[in-house]
C-alpha cells in the first residue's frame, strides 16, 4: 500500500452471526479463514493507505491479528456494515472510506483502486460504487440481482430488485442493463451523514440501504467494471469459491 493525496481507508465489516451461514467469516478456504482472504486481497490495492477489519467478535479480531492485519472492535448494536464502518470513520483519520464486503474472498484489488479516481476529479460526488452488465435474462428478472439505472454522467438514478429499466415495447436488451456490485467508497462526512439519516420509504420497500442516499439527494457515482463478484452467502457458495480457487491453482 502506498500514500496518496487522498487518505483512503479500506474497511472490512465482519460479524459471526448469519442466518444462512453461521460463523461465515471464519470458514476455511484452503486452510485459511475467509476474512483473511479478503484482507489479503484488499492489502494488494495500491490506493489504500490502510486496511481495517471492523468487527464485534473477539474471535474474528484475534484471527486477523494473528495474520498481521489491523482490526477495530465495533458495537454489537450496529444495524449494518455501513454503521460498523461509520464507527471506524469516527475514530480514524481518512478522506475516503471503502466498504469491502467480508464475504468476497475473490475481490479484485484493481476494482478497489478504481473507486478512488472519481473523488479526485469531481467534488460533488459523495459515494462511489461499482456496476457490471447483467449476464442474461435470468439475472435481469432475479430479485436477488440488484439492477441500477444510471444517467449519462454515470450517476445512479435508482436501484431496484425489479427488472429495470422495463422494456415496454421491445424485447429486453439485457446486455444494456447493469447490476450493482456491493462495494462502496464514501467521503468521510457523507458516510457519517448516511449513518445518521432515518430509513426512507424506497429503502424499506426494496430492502436496499443505498436508496436512502438517493432519496436524500446524495450523488452516487457508478464505476463500470467487467469484474463479476462471487460472494459467499451460503455453504454452497463457499464450495463454488473453493472450486474456482482450485482451478486457478491448476492453471499456474
Amino acid at each position: 500500500m502506498k500514500k496518496n493525496a487522498l487518505c483512503v481507508i479500506g474497511v472490512i465489516p465482519a460479524r459471526l452471526e448469519s442466518t444462512r451461514f453461521p460463523r461465515k467469516p471464519l470458514a476455511k478456504i484452503d486452510g485459511v479463514e475467509m476474512i483473511v482472504w479478503v484482507a489479503r486481497a484488499a492489502a494488494k490495492a495500491g490506493r489504500l493507505s490502510k486496511v481495517i477489519v471492523a468487527t464485534d467478535s473477539q474471535e474474528i479480531a484475534e484471527t486477523v491479528r494473528g495474520h498481521g492485519f489491523e482490526y477495530q472492535m465495533t458495537s454489537i448494536y450496529c444495524r449494518s456494515g455501513s454503521d460498523r464502518i461509520c464507527e471506524v470513520a469516527l475514530r480514524t483519520e481518512g478522506d475516503i472510506f471503502i466498504n469491502i464486503q467480508g464475504d468476497e474472498p475473490l475481490i479484485d484489488p484493481a476494482l478497489i483502486d478504481s473507486l478512488v479516481e472519481p473523488f479526485e476529479s469531481r467534488s460533488e460526488i459523495g459515494v462511489v460504487t461499482a456496476i457490471t452488465p447483467v449476464k442474461n435474462e435470468h439475472e435481469y428478472k432475479n430479485p436477488d440481482t440488484v439492477k441500477v439505472v444510471i444517467d449519462n454522467r454515470q450517476r445512479a438514478l435508482y436501484f431496484s430488485r425489479s427488472p429495470v429499466p422495463y422494456f415496454r415495447n421491445l424485447k429486453p436488451e439485457v446486455d444494456k442493463v447493469y447490476k450493482h456490485i456491493g462495494i462502496y467508497a464514501y467521503r468521510r462526512n457523507t458516510l457519517i451523514d448516511f449513518a445518521n439519516l432515518e430509513k426512507t420509504f424506497c429503502e424499506e420497500a426494496e430492502s436496499l440501504e443505498q436508496l436512502r442516499l438517493i432519496e436524500n439527494g446524495y450523488v452516487i457515482h457508478c464505476v463500470k467494471t467487467a469484474y463479476n463478484s462471487k460472494g459467499v452467502d451460503t455453504p454452497g457458495d463457499l464450495e463454488e469459491v473453493i472450486k474456482i480457487i482450485n482451478e486457478k491453482k491448476k492453471v499456474r
